[in-house]
């Protein structure tokens, strides 16, 4: 998962691209990239590491432009090396500069393509760089010296029909503008703000639409799935569909648990979404739990709060926060090894004991994945003196994995795979599990005012994938690519070329 902006001004964005990154930063930790149009001169600063420890006063200095895209990123495809920062750049035509987030499903038989028949040189392991390339040569393919703002759709359109998987992307071009796009279903979200000052319209596009509150631009819209905006260097704003058969489907993880609370995905308040998920779980508890002995309430911080107080109230039980964050660790689902998140999990959380001492005490959390992090934490209620300890996730059992841009493990790292909801209580040390249902999950996101979403990308809690391209032959090689074998493997090269540099 990654996070995007672009922004066109009407004085240097330098400062507003990095507080829209610091914003996103939750999207990806591995690296940030901003990279900046002035006078037909680009200028970028990228690296591994938090937006805060990648830019300092000097390298903002150098960003000069009232145009540029930004970008926090964490690999679910290549490696972790500063080289897949982005945003990428291509020469060829005008000059060309992307940042990108979701995942390409066919990105090994584009860059194929790409150099057998595009004749361009793919040098990193990024799908980004592909897209990049692709978009490239189908506006370089019209053969023009100056381009329209449809000559842009043209090739975006071209794009949709070469690019199958999930994907939002923000591209720049020297000396026309800023252009931002999204794929036919919609799965990777992307939102506009405008903002009119005495020199005239500035536009933002960023991944959700709490970066836009953040830099104080007005709400415009999502963009559409298959959708193209062009905002001109003047501040003109163009649009139109550049796909045949667009079906709005984002991914529902983003509701669960990628999204900050206050933004709005495809017209849904993610924090609603999130309330009513307490509503639905706290439903089934009653169902399937009606004589429960539970005394607290008890939320994993910080995502599963919303869920978990109105899960409390539902249920007419206290609710207590049990747990003290470290604000200076990372998210443990984004780190890059299964030791580095377990060893991680108690330098972030701290059980507050007189939470916990003496109570059956039920936990909240947005969902479990590896399962890791369940496990220590209900270690940790124990050791801080819980009778019981009851296990409740807003989510459904992850079972697959994802393909569109969440570097979810494989199935045989997934807990939820091949086990029922007794044997994941034993795997993880609960005394009782309840999961969200997937059919309450849909209602509780989608909501009966909601028109324009039509259904969800589910893939990690069902198994289909809405591309119609994923076949077991494809998820065999993801599974290599991915286990964390491979991950540690990749690492420990890294390591070594740094260090045979250092010594060199």
């Amino acid at each position: 998962m990654c996070g995007i902006i672009g922004m066109v001004g009407k004085s240097p964005v330098n400062q507003a691209i990095y507080d829209g990154l610091t914003v996103l930063q939750h999207r990806g930790q591995d690296a940030a990239g901003i990279m900046t149009c002035d006078n037909g001169r680009l200028h970028l600063r990228k690296d591994n590491g938090l937006v805060r420890d990648v830019f300092e006063n000097r390298h903002m200095y150098k960003l000069r432009g009232n145009m540029g895209i930004g970008h926090v990123r964490y690999p679910t495809a290549g490696c972790s090396s500063s080289a897949e920062a982005q945003p990428f750049y291509v020469n060829s035509p005008f000059g060309i500069a992307l940042a990108h987030n979701g995942n390409l499903t066919n990105a090994e038989a584009l860059k194929e393509e790409v150099f057998r028949d595009d004749l361009r040189h793919i040098n990193t392991t990024s799908d980004s760089e592909i897209l990049l390339n692709v978009f490239a040569h189908e506006l370089q393919r019209q053969g023009k010296l100056r381009i329209l703002p449809d000559d842009i759709f043209d090739a975006v359109a071209r794009v949709h029909q070469r690019v199958k998987g999930g994907y939002a992307a923000v591209a720049m071009i020297i000396g026309y503008g800023i252009v931002a796009f999204r794929d036919p279903y919609a799965i990777r979200p992307l939102f506009i703000g405008k903002r009119t000052t005495c020199d005239g319209d500035e536009y933002v596009v960023a991944s959700e639409s709490v970066a836009v509150d953040a830099l104080g631009f007005d709400r415009l819209r999502d963009v559409m799935p298959g959708e193209a905006v062009f905002i001109g260097e003047d501040g003109s704003f163009h649009a139109r569909q550049c796909c045949d058969a667009p079906v709005t489907s984002p991914c529902i993880f983003e509701y669960v648990y990628f999204a900050r609370p206050d933004s709005i995905i495809d017209g849904i308040s993610v924090y609603k979404a999130r309330l009513r998920m307490g509503e639905k779980l706290a439903h089934k508890i009653k169902r399937v739990f009606p004589d429960h002995d539970i005394d607290v309430v008890i939320p994993i911080p910080d995502t599963s709060r919303t869920s978990a107080l109105q899960l409390s109230y539902e249920l007419g039980v206290l609710y207590r926060e049990g747990f003290i964050k470290n604000r200076y660790i990372g998210r443990t689902f984004i780190m890059p090894g299964q030791k580095q998140r377990k060893k991680s999990v108690r330098q972030k959380l701290n059980a507050i004991s007189l939470e916990f001492k003496g109570k059956n005490v039920l936990l909240v959390d947005d969902s479990i994945v590896r399962g890791t992090t369940s496990k220590e934490i209900i270690q940790m209620a124990r050791d801080a003196g819980a009778n019981k300890v009851y296990f409740a996730s807003a989510a459904p059992p992850v079972r697959f994995p994802n393909v569109y841009g969440i570097d979810m493990p494989t199935s045989a790292e997934l807990i939820g795979y091949g086990r029922d909801e007794r044997q994941i209580a034993d795997a993880i040390g609960a005394d009782w599990l309840v999961y969200q249902d997937l059919d309450d999950l849909i209602d509780a996101v989608l909501h009966k005012k909601n028109k324009a979403v039509t259904r969800f990308e589910a893939s990690v809690f069902d198994g289909k994938y809405i591309t119609g391209d994923v076949t077991p032959e494809y998820l065999a090689g993801l599974e290599r690519a991915r286990c964390e074998a491979a991950k540690e493997q990749r690492e420990r090269e890294e390591s070594a070329i740094i260090e045979m540099h250092n010594n060199a």
